[in-house]
């Protein structure tokens, strides 16, 4: 994996996800956990509000609808949005050896402190994951901020 267009597509998948979740009514960010070989182990969305769980960023439902791994190292976690601190912790904490971030303009979450921690970050710049979620921040803003931990 490492080639533009397997990032492109990876980041599909993803976008696929935050379309669900504001579909459902939640906040529009999708993630997904592939492995070396750019197959999809799980994908998810950002669930705080139909689930009225905190801890279900999109991130944390394609890590844990992925299953158990043997080890996280060689896995690729794509998302719409830069990480939170949360979910920087996670990728941390379980050594997920590559971030792809569909984009980093609408929040910066913890891309540097992840960079730090020897994480390889592709930023993908995407119009389309930051349009999507600032369509929904203007119309949301109360929401976004609860869900960022900054109301």
């Amino acid at each position: 994996m490492g080639k533009g267009d397997d990032w492109e597509a990876m980041l599909a998948v993803a976008l696929e996800e935050a379309k669900a979740g504001l579909a459902e009514g939640g906040i529009p960010i999708g993630a997904a956990l592939f492995d070396a070989k750019g197959k999809c182990l799980g994908r998810g969305h950002n669930r705080r509000v139909q689930d009225d769980d905190p801890s279900m960023h999109a991130e944390t439902a394609a890590f844990k609808n992925a299953g158990r791994q043997k080890t996280y190292r060689d896995k690729i976690m794509v998302t719409t949005l830069a990480p939170c601190w949360y979910c920087s912790g996670l990728i941390k904490q379980f050594q997920i050896g590559t971030v792809v971030v569909g984009e980093a303009r609408t929040f910066q979450g913890g891309v540097e402190w992840l960079r730090q921690q020897e994480v390889r970050i592709v930023e993908m710049d995407s119009t389309e994951c930051a349009e999507l979620l600032g369509k929904f921040i203007a119309e949301n803003p109360k929401l976004w901020h609860e869900d960022i931990g900054e109301l």
